[in-house]
């Protein structure tokens, strides 16, 4: 996954065409409630200014199904990329068509265009070779610098490098640095912590970190089909009967392996599915019927602690409980501080995006991890290690 940047290309006077992902969140008066994609996109847009490019940036924001949505136009990120750069950013009314190619040749060094949402087009998503054309014709050089989409084969990841030559900006450098040197050459013990909802989301991601990694440790609505699988009684709660099987392979290959695979040792039980139920600690052995398991409990959290307490590389992808819900978020918050501690004592901590990477941003403590993720779907793809059609057709370094 060695990939050329944009600092091995000359982009002097050149027109840049950079896919970014500004898919953020916006509350309904159209307010950006999160910029941190947005921020983490500025290295690399701030670097092409200060060599004299002219930049142009594409990026999709919700799921409008090929169709204009007003509520998922892109102005309220221009304005807030406007702020953060400190420059004026001109803007589209759509991504391709005669406006857009007049705007874009007219573009001079030093000056910010972004597109309108990418996804207003079918054709995006179908990378079809026209629309990625069409994108194409704007640029002089691509760069792809949305990680976050790079597991997706579309008009703006994968289909513009038929018609221009792409590098990787850093952000997508960075991503590719801490997840792939992790996973080529961990500085050990290496321990995995993963949770989530469902197994079965994550069965080819478990495989591979059983053979590379040292310790595993399982939390989540998937703890519970694992649980199921060394025939513990798990009263109520969610759990993959289709996948019991299989979670006993799992077990099996860890054990066969010589692999420590820890599961909680007790849980936070309620008495329905909401954020106001009743709820007790117990352990794990103990759920009684007309309950559901929906965190991990402190006995739980000691014992990962312990288990962690060594490691020098933690991979984490997937909330330990249903983190939405406060009384269910504190397995969570406590592994975010535990990873955190561990970080300030040397630890490379790296944060697998999606829920997990939502779960740091909001206990503040992102900037005390190794490295966060900004792409969910990419890094779990990434972990199974599946080829990234966005990354593979970047140029070779």
């Amino acid at each position: 996954m060695h990939k050329k940047t944009v600092r091995d290309i000359d982009v002097t006077g050149k027109h840049v065409l950079v896919r970014v992902d500004f898919n953020v969140p916006l509350d309904a008066n159209q307010h950006i409630t999160d910029d941190t994609r947005i921020a983490a996109a500025l290295p690399t847009i701030e670097y092409l200014l200060k060599n004299g490019a002219a930049v142009i940036l594409m990026s999709h924001l919700g799921r409008p199904k090929g169709q204009v949505v007003e509520e998922m136009r892109l102005k309220p990120v221009a304005e807030r990329l406007a702020t953060l750069l400190q420059l004026p950013v001109q803007t589209t009314t759509d991504a391709i068509g005669s406006e857009t190619e007049a705007k874009a040749k007219a573009l001079q060094p030093g000056q910010v265009l972004l597109l309108e949402n990418l996804r207003f087009h079918k054709e995006e998503e179908k990378n079809d070779p026209d629309f990625a054309q069409q994108l194409a014709s704007l640029g002089d050089v691509y760069v792809n610098d949305a990680f976050g989409t790079a597991h997706r084969a579309h008009a703006s990841t994968e289909g513009v490098t038929h018609y221009l030559p792409g590098v990787s900006g850093f952000l997508m450098e960075k991503e590719l640095n801490f997840l792939g040197k992790t996973l080529e050459n961990p500085k050990r013990p290496f321990a995995a912590l993963v949770g989530g909802a469902k197994v079965s989301d994550k069965i080819a991601v478990l495989e591979r970190l059983i053979g590379i990694s040292d310790t595993i440790l399982i939390g989540g609505g998937m703890a519970n089909t694992f649980l199921k699988a060394q025939g513990l009684e798990i009263g109520d709660s969610l759990y993959e009967e289709a996948k019991v099987d299989v979670a006993k392979n799992l077990l099996a290959q860890a054990q066969q392996q010589g692999k420590k695979f820890l599961l909680p040792r007790d849980v936070v039980i309620a008495d329905r599915f909401a954020a106001d139920a009743n709820h007790q600690v117990v352990l794990a052995e103990n759920v009684p019927q007309g309950w559901r398991i929906l965190d991990i409990g402190p006995a739980a959290v000691e014992e990962f602690h312990q288990a962690l307490a060594n490691a020098q590389t933690i991979i984490w992808n997937g909330t330990l409980g249903v983190a939405e819900m406060p009384a269910f978020a504190k397995g969570t918050n406590a592994v975010v501080k535990i990873l955190a501690d561990l970080t300030k004592q040397g630890a490379t901590t790296i944060i697998g995006g999606g829920d997990s990477a939502a779960a740091v941003e909001q206990a503040g403590a992102a900037k005390q991890m190794t490295h966060v993720s900004t792409g969910g779907g990419a890094s779990l793809e990434f972990l199974e290690g599946r080829v990234l059609p966005g990354v593979a057709a970047l140029q070779d370094a």
